[in-house]
Order: C-alpha cells, then sequence, then structure tokens
C-alpha cells in the first residue's frame, strides 16, 4: 500500500481512485489508515463480499487473500486485472498508470 500512496497524485491526475480492498476489520482499517496517513480510499471486506465478486482468491496457505489489483472504469467494468502469485508480484504503479492512460484514450 505504500508504492500507491507515494504515487497517488499522479493516479489522481489521471483521473483515477484509488480503493484497497483488504480482509480487515472496519476499526482496524480505520486504525491503519489515520496511523499511515493515506490519502486514498480504505474498503474493510472482512466477510469476503467484495473479494468474491471480484474473484479473488482466498487461500489458507496463504494466510488469506492472494494480492489483486484491479482497474474498473467509470461503468463498472473491469479493465484490466492481475492476480498476483505473491507480494513481490504485484506490478509496479508505472505499468497501472499505463494502463490507466490506455483506457483512458479508448474513450
Amino acid at each position: 500500500m505504500a508504492q500507491l500512496r507515494q504515487d497517488y497524485q499522479q493516479f489522481v491526475e489521471n483521473k483515477t481512485e484509488v480503493v484497497a480492498v483488504g480482509p480487515d476489520s472496519a476499526e482496524a482499517f480505520v486504525r491503519f489508515w489515520e496511523e499511515g496517513e493515506i490519502p486514498y480510499i480504505g474498503l474493510a471486506d472482512p466477510d469476503h463480499k467484495a473479494a468474491q465478486l471480484y474473484d479473488q482468491e482466498v487461500t489458507l496457505l496463504k494466510f488469506g487473500r492472494v494480492p489483486a489489483q484491479m482497474i474498473v472504469d467509470k461503468a463498472g467494468v473491469v479493465r484490466f486485472v492481475h492476480y498476483a502469485r505473491s507480494m513481490s508480484d504485484i506490478p509496479e504503479n508505472e505499468a497501472i498508470l499505463q494502463k490507466i492512460k490506455q483506457i483512458n484514450q479508448d474513450k
């Protein structure tokens, strides 16, 4: 999440809102967001409803959710998805920003 925070302004400049969804409780999210001064939206999803909606894998072997990054357009259409194999398999912000620029040009 720190990676997203450091480039958050670039997402805003590309007319994109960042939303982080996680399995923690609302209280844990509020605490983490306040302590980390995170500028984007955090959505607590302890019942995994958002994860199920977007087919995010939940595995006990990895102690929870497999990281996923998605770009959802204003119409609610998933335009890009990357299901990571581990935390080190998360795309760099620049790659995501390039996808966003492509989507914005396609309009």
